[in-house]
């Protein structure tokens, strides 16, 4: 998902969370907010199988509707996928909804500007990030610039780094200072009438991959 004011970790305020499923559309709502939708799945997929381009051992910061997570997972190349969630309401929908997964795939709790600190240096190929933050917490450049460090660290040398897909062609300000070399990929994109975190419903799609040399 693009532009989330979910919440996070710093917030007390545990947020509802559910999934809406109302005239073919199916949404992850966490605090009122769209958090993650169902027309997304084709670029989550472009986004995964990138990701599984380069390594056989990766992680992953939000869970949302599983479609990224199961499709690492299933790829033949894939050793290893953790995925990162803040949320139990949101595990509990996934697992309600897949209640058979791949041995390969494990699911963690915690709060990414935590649990990255944690990681064991030049442990994973790639990651990909896909988590619900407030625009506070998009927008605190000083955050940032002690955290995409540690996410450099994370991964081993030619790993990459994926966040989730832009509808505007533009490098990603939070990430672009930490990597020398990124790869774009455009794709075409369609939305519902009723999405509310993208520029516009339709269009096209930019998937960003940052690399470690």
């Amino acid at each position: 998902m693009e532009q989330s004011t979910g919440s996070t970790a710093a917030h007390s305020a545990k947020p509802e969370i559910e999934l809406i499923e109302r005239d073919g559309e199916v949404t992850l709502s966490i605090g009122g907010e769209q958090a993650m939708q169902a027309w997304e799945r084709d670029l989550m997929w472009a986004s995964a199988d990138l990701l599984c381009r380069h390594g056989q051992d990766f992680y992953e910061v939000g869970l949302g509707l599983g479609l990224s997570a199961l499709r690492i997972a299933h790829h033949p190349a894939t050793r290893s996928h953790t995925v990162l969630e803040l949320f139990d309401e949101v595990e509990e929908l996934f697992h309600a909804a897949n209640p058979g997964l791949p041995p390969c795939l494990s699911i963690e709790r915690g709060d990414f500007f935590q649990r990255i600190k944690e990681l064991p240096s030049e442990s994973f190929d790639g990651m990909f990030f896909d988590p619900a933050l407030d625009m506070e917490v998009w927008t605190d450049k000083e955050l940032w610039a002690r955290t995409v460090p540690e996410v450099v660290r994370v991964l081993r040398p030619g790993g990459v780094f994926i966040p989730f897909f832009s509808t505007k062609p533009e490098l990603r300000w939070q990430y672009v200072e930490h990597f020398r070399r990124v790869h774009v990929e455009r794709h075409p994109y369609q939305a519902y009438e009723s999405t509310e975190y993208t520029y516009g419903t339709r269009g096209n799609a930019y998937i960003q991959c940052f690399y470690k040399d």
